[in-house]
């Protein structure tokens, strides 16, 4: 039976402390990959904890890939093996797996159009969710303060008391630790891509998810650069990978788009054995809503156990205040950074010195942080309303809900006859817009009857009826 101290969690959660203990277990092989761990009453008793307690424990290091469950069984210690801590020779690079890209949606939020009851295919924040009035204060005092700041040329990776702010709360909030100097600042995550494609170079075959963004694929076209896709529903997304001849791989592996899926640590860690295997090779994290996991702790980001500079994690404040304000970030590993300021310094920095004045003292005052907190809450409200109004339609017994404990949208499987264009198109002339996943595939298009329900911008009056069409559909 397992013996951990629980008055040592201090000021911390007791189930958060629990989870650390036994992930460090884990990761130190004190505990054996595929042994059996206690059922969470018998450990309950033993730690003096409640049950509630060790099974919130269990819920993260499930989430997170440290361990499985077995039905009728119980939990087990998943396989995790750790990168080695030195670079090694590449094999050769195999051909590319470029291929054709097909049309896919646009991924960009989209505007609310009212003709529709309910718009689950806008990603777009909640309009009354922006906290305007504390903003308009900020960029006031900005405008009457610093004039002369606003004045004068950023620099190209960004205002250094923005680079401090999201230095802090990346600390804070992701627990990853960072100087300034290895942020840069740009108008999206558009041109950050731009960026490091002349960064890490035209020459490497880069490697997207399958599905995923179109957006990114897009612009390694316009670059002419090579690419490849990696299936995600692959029984392992890293032995595809190694397949491939990818030199950089970019990907969401905290909550991937669309599938929401999280990648299991056992994975993570083969990536990184996968990256250090030459000098040549990155990962580009993009952590884009981390900020919007309903349940448990936010699932640690790859960047934090990157111990040889292989990840480059990107995030955008799209999600969380407004897709207007257009304002990403990427943290390179501090080799890149030194190469970034050498060779690509004379851009100018695409975000407005206002802006970036104003998000920064948004932050350093603590605004960001009651936002997050408010929007986390007004979202799983709408979630809920939303799942709890599927619950009491007829739609409940022809539907199956995936993936709705963390981001702004989930996936809705559905029993029908009907193909999945079908399907969108009859929501549609009912005022029901909708997305199948299917649409993201880049290489095939399976009618896999899931569709993508993002809830952000829906008003929670509206969901009742919106079921109500989808329910019509179906039977």
């Amino acid at each position: 039976m397992f013996t951990y101290d629980m008055s040592k969690a201090g000021s911390e959660s007791l189930y958060h402390y629990l989870y650390q203990c036994i992930r460090k277990d884990i990761l130190s092989k004190r505990l054996e990959s595929d042994s059996r761990l206690p059922s969470k009453r018998s450990l309950a008793q033993n730690l003096g904890v409640s049950v509630v307690t060790v099974e919130n424990a269990y819920a993260q290091l499930l989430a997170e890939g440290y361990i499985y469950s077995l039905p009728k069984k119980g939990f087990y210690i998943a396989q995790i093996q750790a990168p080695a801590q030195t670079a090694r020779t590449a094999a050769p690079a195999k051909r590319p797996l470029k291929s054709a890209h097909r049309h896919a949606p646009n991924d960009e939020p989209e505007s609310l159009d009212p003709k529709y009851i309910a718009d689950f295919a806008s990603n777009a924040a909640d309009l009354e969710s922006f906290p305007f009035s504390t903003w308009a204060k900020i960029t006031r005092e900005i405008l009457c303060e610093r004039q002369a700041d606003l004045l004068r040329v950023s620099p190209s990776e960004g205002i250094f008391e923005l680079r401090r702010a999201i230095a802090h709360m990346l600390l804070e909030f992701r627990n990853i630790r960072v100087e300034p100097s290895q942020i840069v600042i740009g108008a999206g995550t558009d041109i950050l891509y731009g960026l490091l494609l002349q960064l890490l170079g035209f020459d490497k075959c880069y490697a997207v998810e399958d599905p995923g963004y179109s957006k990114i694929s897009k612009l390694y076209s316009q670059y002419n650069v090579d690419f490849c896709y990696i299936p995600v529903s692959a029984k392992s997304f890293v032995d595809e990978l190694e397949k491939s001849a990818a030199d950089v791989v970019h990907l969401s592996p905290s909550h991937h788009f669309p599938t929401g899926k999280v990648m299991p640590i056992a994975e993570r860690y083969r990536l990184l054995s996968w990256a250090t295997a030459s000098p040549n090779r990155y990962i580009i994290e993009d952590d884009y809503d981390s900020e919007f996991r309903m349940s448990g702790s936010p699932i640690p980001a790859l960047q934090n156990i990157d111990v040889l500079d292989k990840v480059i994690y990107l995030n955008t404040f799209s999600k969380t205040m407004t897709s207007t304000i257009r304002l990403s970030y990427m943290v390179l590993p501090k080799p890149l950074a030194k190469k970034f300021h050498e060779e690509l310094s004379f851009y100018s920095c695409t975000v407005s010195n206002l802006d970036q004045y104003a998000m920064a003292r948004f932050m350093e005052g603590g605004f960001y942080e009651t936002h997050i907190n408010r929007t986390r809450n007004l979202y799983r409200a709408k979630r809920d309303a939303l799942l709890k109004a599927i619950q009491k339609s007829k739609l409940s017994k022809l539907a199956t809900i995936y993936e709705e404990d963390a981001g702004l949208h989930f996936i809705l499987g559905v029993d029908t006859d009907l193909s999945d264009a079908e399907f969108c198109k009859k929501a549609e002339a009912k005022g029901v817009r909708i997305r199948a996943l299917s649409e993201y595939y880049f290489e095939a298009e399976p009618s896999l009857h899931k569709f993508i329900v993002n809830y952000s911008s829906v008003e929670k009056d509206s969901m009742p009826r919106a079921v109500q069409v989808l329910s019509s559909i179906v039977g």
